[in-house]
């Protein structure tokens, strides 16, 4: 065998899959839509707020799903084919959610009431995973120095913590 021939089989194999394609895009599919769901269900704060462990997470989330996307495929083909499908996901999902308000709810949730007039609902804090120390910082950023001036504090869609204080009312 000559080099030129060689070269051109180790070409193509770059780009033979090992299962048909649709098997590609139906892998994508199913593994999208179950990380989104986990996702959601983890809590907004877990998305609002990177930290290092967080990109760890996400990092180990892309090592663990990486068989159940690709199977024994190791070719060019069936990577670009998967990205090329995790991509249009998103900017489906991204359209759905921009002009169904079902849609918009359940993949980005719904602001959360964390404290109002002076009233801090502890067991929301506890359930929507927000430390002591958070809720203060975000009362520092906010200049609200005491609970009794909040008027209101919300936990928005993206993890961040909007407070409104009286003076500001």
């Amino acid at each position: 065998m000559t080099e030129e021939y060689a070269v051109s089989d180790a070409f193509e194999a770059m780009f033979e899959l090992a299962m048909p394609w649709w098997a590609f895009v139906l892998r994508a599919c199913v593994v999208y839509f179950l990380l989104l769901a986990m996702i959601r269900l983890s809590g907004k704060r877990s998305m609002g707020q990177f930290t290092p462990f967080d990109i760890l997470l996400v990092v180990l989330l892309g090592n663990a799903v990486q068989n159940a996307l690709l199977g024994t495929d190791a070719s060019v083909a069936g990577g670009l084919l998967l990205a090329a499908t995790l991509i249009a996901l998103n900017w489906v999902v991204g359209l759905a959610s921009a002009r169904v308000p079902g849609v918009e709810r359940w993949v980005e949730g719904a602001p959360v009431l964390l404290a109002r007039d002076g009233q801090v609902y502890r067991e929301v804090l506890r359930r929507e995973l927000i430390s002591k120390e958070d809720f203060e910082k975000a009362m520092r950023e906010a200049g609200c120095l005491e609970i009794a001036d909040i008027r209101l504090a919300v936990l928005e869609n993206n993890g961040r913590i909007t407070l409104v204080t009286r003076a500001a009312a």
